[in-house]
């Protein structure tokens, strides 16, 4: 785009050049917002409830996008606008799911995981689209309306969220008992004194009389041995530790830049395209594979695939591709094959992450945007072996240490977790007969106070 670089560019032998320097910090402040949203949404979500913190993140994005889009010469102003709007998108991204767990069926938690990867993939491959169809005008509409277009899905998270229930268990764990109980009949779709009803009523309020009577937790206990909460806690970080720096993202990031050194005639708005494309087609079958093969299978499967497509990319890359900057004609055969393989590995790599590692990440996010282009533009494609190496590690990591959690509740993992099963035997591990029993224990007491409760009324 050229306006955005005469804008925010250096010039460079009269001609304007965003260096990898302004590049890193440009793209890595939104995630450092991001990080820190992940951090402070903890607070809103518990205080405001999750349908009033989905309100105030989506309001700050929203914010956040109209500063950047108001941009005229400043790239203070941009990267701050980035780093307002990384701070709804960090909170978001941690709100969203916890209220897509709190008010799905247990059957459809994978599931709707899933859906929520499909529709961050389906905006993701809009978004190249659009900058496909911008890029070539000339004036500032060409990076104004991609960056602009998004106070559009602001504009509509903020109004959609006024349709949607409060999450059950938050409400139940705040005392607004008869709330909960109709929310939970309106998304199961049956009256509020159903047996459905009347078991998942009675499952949450097992859940949190067990979380109340531990008393009112700290961060530090996240990484305490107490019913191996640092195993769990340990656990959820690493996963996103291998997601973020496992090669996708820095296809997504910086793509366009990286895809000209392989010497094809398409545009690297292009091949941009290409990729969101396939990473939309890759999230549907994981719809299925999730539930049907399991976590820790996907996980496996696709660190093996996606670290075969770096290697061989990186590779390939490292020993055909012409050096940076040479002119198309002067490509030799061997130059022209081995920038259209090292373009087909990285396609297949997008896709395999987007069938098994997409549907499972902030700091490790900020920490790639920032360096990766720095990385980049030292060592070329030899890159892609950086993530070669944190797909086998995070190959090993699944295998020895990620339980399988498929069809089982939150309560029915944590009992998982205490049992000490080991991984590569968790596909097979089901719920005690004690648990079963001490629910059932639990269901009564909690029965037989309400009986109190409506003979004393």
């Amino acid at each position: 785009m050229d306006d955005f670089m005469a804008r925010f560019g250096q010039i460079v032998n009269g001609q304007p050049v965003l260096s990898s320097s302004r590049q890193s910090i440009i793209t890595s402040l939104l995630s450092a917002g991001t990080f820190v949203g992940a951090l402070a949404q903890a607070f809103t979500s518990d205080r405001f409830g999750r349908r009033g913190s989905i309100l105030i993140w989506s309001g700050i994005f929203t914010i956040g996008t109209a500063i950047q889009t108001s941009t005229v010469h400043s790239i203070v102003q941009i990267t701050i606008g980035r780093f307002i709007a990384g701070l709804g998108v960090g909170a978001l991204s941690a709100i969203v799911p916890l209220y897509n767990g709190e008010t799905a069926p247990k059957a459809l938690r994978g599931m709707l995981l899933v859906l929520y990867q499909v529709q961050i993939i389906t905006g993701i491959f809009l978004s190249y689209i659009i900058d496909l169809g911008t890029h070539s005008i000339n004036g500032p509409a060409s990076w104004r309306i991609p960056v602009g277009l998004q106070l559009l899905w602001g504009t509509i998270l903020l109004s959609g969220i006024f349709f949607l229930p409060e999450s059950p268990r938050h409400l139940l764990g705040t005392g607004r008992e008869s709330e909960a109980r109709k929310v939970v009949a309106e998304l199961n779709g049956v009256p509020e004194d159903d047996p459905v009803v009347v078991d998942i009523m009675e499952e949450l309020e097992v859940g949190i009389k067990a979380e109340n009577e531990g008393g009112k937790a700290t961060w530090m206990e996240c990484f305490s041995a107490r019913n191996v909460l640092w195993k769990r806690t340990m656990n959820g970080m690493m996963l996103q530790f291998i997601q973020q720096l496992n090669g996708q993202n820095f296809y997504y990031y910086y793509g366009d830049t990286f895809f000209k050194s392989a010497g094809t005639t398409l545009s690297p708005y292009a091949i941009q395209a290409i990729l969101g494309g396939v990473s939309v087609v890759g999230t549907v079958p994981a719809l299925y594979l999730i539930e049907a093969w399991g976590r820790r299978n996907s996980l496996l499967t696709g660190a093996i695939m996606e670290a075969t497509c770096a290697l061989i990319a990186g590779l390939v890359g490292h020993y055909t591709l012409a050096p940076v900057g040479t002119p198309i004609d002067q490509l030799t055969p061997r130059n022209r094959s081995g920038g259209d393989t090292l373009i087909a590995f990285a396609v297949l790599h997008v896709f395999s992450f987007s069938i098994f590692w997409g549907p499972t990440h902030w700091l490790w996010n900020f920490l790639l945007s920032f360096f990766a282009p720095r990385i980049a533009s030292d060592i070329g494609p030899l890159i892609l072996l950086i993530f070669f190496g944190m797909l086998v590690f995070g190959y090993f990591y699944v295998y020895l240490f990620i339980p399988e959690t498929r069809g089982l509740s939150l309560e029915e993992v944590d009992e998982m977790y205490r049992s000490g099963v080991k991984p590569w035997n968790s596909a097979t591990w089901r719920p005690s007969e004690k648990h079963l029993h001490e629910k059932e224990h639990v269901s009564m007491e909690l029965r037989e106070v309400k009986d109190k409760d409506d003979g004393s009324a």
